[in-house]
């Protein structure tokens, strides 16, 4: 892991479009803006692996079970 030392409104660069700035720092919270290209997802750790799971309990359906759950919706 590459650990960085940044200030407000300064940046960290990952490839050449994606730009991570220092929004604000409060307490033990720093506040991330972050520019990508919209083909690029960007998600917090806890919501990433949250898809994650539901990806993996989908991809585990019958498709009997899959078409039982497109009537409930």
């Amino acid at each position: 892991m590459l650990v960085l030392s940044r200030h407000r409104d300064e940046s960290i660069m990952i490839g050449d479009n994606i730009v991570i700035t220092i929004v604000d720092i409060r307490g033990d919270k720093v506040r991330l803006g972050i520019a990508a290209p919209q083909d690029i997802p960007v998600h917090r750790q806890e919501v990433y692996e949250a898809i994650q799971r539901e990806n993996q309990q989908a991809s585990r359906l019958q498709p009997n079970e899959a078409a039982a759950l497109r009537k409930t919706k």
